[in-house]
């Protein structure tokens, strides 16, 4: 498996398997605990892990940050043929240690003031009663949750895509049938859901560290210099695959607290449905991203555009796949949704149909957005992947968030994100083709 000689076909789809296997199930942890936790206390439990879901994407995006940021500049490395001193994995070791540093900072943060952070993202009442009984058991395996986001990472890039997808699906199983024993066998409601998750993350690092115990792993904790240097570098390359999920974070926040200010909590449970929806989308993107970035990597480092084109392709075709089909199931089976995440009353069954299909637009072009950030990543060109993460994360959509509501009526805050979602794609086209050509030109030039 070369990511330099192989048919880029089977190795993209072989990656692809492996990476979406592991985004799908990472994303199960908080999509089996709503679906658990709604159908045990209805309505306000799907509120709740609402309120919850802003925690989950502060600490995968760490993770993400470091794997993603890291594993780009060790793959890009050992394309050019420039790792005869480990230089490589000079770069593994400052990911693992800033990791361990950004664990240490979210640890203390959510262990320490969970109920003013919960209260900020929405929480109230029994809301925020619900919220900290799931969040309390996860308060205690918080650094878990990160470092299998890196790892994960540097497995894919250490060409063992397959345990990565192992590790993520031991703890998801085991999370899947830990809820419901916990949550329904032993009657404990949304702290067994949280007790179950918490579990499951530490067997899913445990089978991922068994890496290093392989004949095939390279990976190596190393002496290095310059270590401030090589964090910026780690952080400026991932940082835009960071601010995706921190982005998604804002995002809910601002809407759980525009929903609760103009369409109350009927409204914001069906939004924590939608969330688990989004977060399917987000992890098919994620997929192609991390299928796509081991192989752009490695042979943009020995300038070998075509390869980097056929990926490309591969890629694109996938997220247009991905995107047809979640919006044509949001416009066909909004209520089918609604009776997964929770038990829903029958004002709720009325009002969701036309909620999740206008936001469920935006799914059309999500996964090509989200992909674009791995590909400028992947080819060093950073800060057109920080315009995309920014504008859909922040900018475009925070200013939409805000302003439709006010301007337009409380409904057609649901039209933010499809709006967002369109004019990102607009700027994407138009840097995926210019950063296409440049690597056309370059391919020519190497052979004239």
């Amino acid at each position: 498996m070369n990511f330099l000689t192989g048919k880029i076909k089977t190795l993209y789809f072989r990656y692809l398997a492996a990476a979406f296997g592991s985004a799908l199930v990472t994303s199960i942890y908080s999509i089996v605990d709503m679906a658990m936790v709604g159908q045990y206390h209805g309505p306000e439990g799907t509120a709740a892990l609402a309120v919850v879901a802003p925690i989950w994407n502060i600490i995968y995006s760490l993770g993400l940050l470091m794997g993603i940021g890291g594993s780009v500049l060790f793959s890009t490395i050992r394309g050019k043929g420039e790792d005869q001193t480990g230089r490589s994995n000079e770069y593994f070791t400052v990911s693992i240690i800033g990791s361990a540093i950004l664990a240490v900072i979210a640890w203390l943060v959510i262990v320490f003031f969970d109920r003013p952070l919960l209260q900020f993202f929405g929480a109230e009442g029994g809301t925020l009663t619900l919220a900290r009984e799931y969040v309390l058991p996860i308060k205690f395996v918080i650094p878990c949750f990160l470092f299998t986001q890196t790892l994960a990472a540097y497995l894919r890039n250490d060409k063992n895509p397959a345990l990565a997808t192992a590790g993520v699906l031991a703890g998801g199983i085991f999370n899947v049938f830990g809820d419901y024993f916990f949550v329904f066998t032993c009657d404990m409601g949304a702290f067994g859901a949280g007790l179950a998750t918490a579990i499951g993350t530490v067997i899913s690092i445990i089978v991922m560290l068994s890496h290093f115990f392989t004949k095939k792993n390279t990976l190596r904790l190393v002496r290095s210099t310059n270590l401030l240097r090589k964090f910026r570098e780690i952080s400026v390359t991932g940082f835009s695959t960071f601010f995706i999920d921190i982005a998604m974070g804002i995002l809910t926040i601002l809407f759980n607290r525009q929903i609760m200010a103009y369409l109350g909590t009927n409204a914001l449970s069906i939004y924590g449905v939608i969330v688990n929806i989004s977060t399917f989308v987000q992890c098919c993107a994620y997929s192609v991203g991390q299928a796509s970035q081991p192989i752009i990597s490695t042979n943009f480092g020995a300038g070998k555009g075509e390869r980097i084109r056929q990926t490309l392709r591969y890629a694109i075709g996938t997220t247009t796949f991905f995107g047809i089909v979640w919006t044509l199931l949001c416009l066909l089976i909004p209520n089918q949704f609604i009776h997964l995440f929770m038990a829903p009353t029958e004002e709720i069954l009325q009002i969701a149909p036309m909620i999740v299909r206008k936001y469920g637009l935006s799914f059309l072009l999500m996964p090509l957005n989200i992909f674009s950030t791995y590909y400028f990543q992947a080819v060093m060109k950073p800060r057109a992947a920080f315009v995309v993460s920014i504008s859909r994360g922040l900018v475009i959509s925070g200013i939409l968030i805000l302003l439709l509501p006010a301007v337009t009526g409380a409904n057609s805050i649901w039209f933010a994100m499809p709006l967002t979602e369109l004019f990102v794609a607009i700027y994407v086209v138009c840097m995926i083709t210019r950063y296409t050509k440049q690597l056309s030109t370059e391919r020519k030039e190497a052979h004239e």
